[in-house]
């Protein structure tokens, strides 16, 4: 049997301790099925100041974002996934644009973060991502 997935999440405040304690599982159980060959995962929570910069830096993209991924690679000590950054602020803004709670919108950006680090990228690959993430939703994303 093999290990569970070793996911680091950094919250700094952002998700209340009762919102980790859903979140967690749902993830671990996730990303363990999608991608099992994966040791470790790292995901930060924070702001939107922080996404802007990133976004700028490795996107060449002057504003905001909700979500950035950045695939990992393999290292001695396995396949390390990635790293998935979400501006909790966007999150709750787009949560309430949408009419759906904060832990929807949370995991609908955590799958599409997860299936940008399993190597997919809807802005190149003639929709092949979003087919698989509108198949992936139903089975991860519950109807509030």
């Amino acid at each position: 049997m093999t290990a569970p997935i070793e996911i680091e999440v950094q919250n700094n405040g952002h998700l209340s301790d009762e919102q980790l304690r859903i979140l967690e599982p749902w993830l671990q159980e996730m990303v363990g099925a999608l991608a099992r060959d994966a040791q470790t995962l790292a995901v930060r929570l924070t702001g939107d100041e922080e996404l802007h910069k990133l976004n700028r830096e490795f996107r060449n993209v002057d504003r905001t974002t909700d979500i950035l991924s950045f695939p990992g690679r393999e290292t001695p000590e396995g396949r390390h996934l990635g790293d998935i950054v979400i501006s909790i602020p966007t999150v709750r803004l787009q949560a309430a644009e949408r009419g759906h709670q904060l832990l929807r919108e949370l995991k609908i950006l955590l799958l599409h973060g997860v299936i940008h680090c399993l190597g997919y990228d809807h802005e190149s690959d003639a929709g092949e991502m979003d087919r698989l993430e509108a198949a992936l939703r139903p089975v991860w994303i519950a109807d509030d």
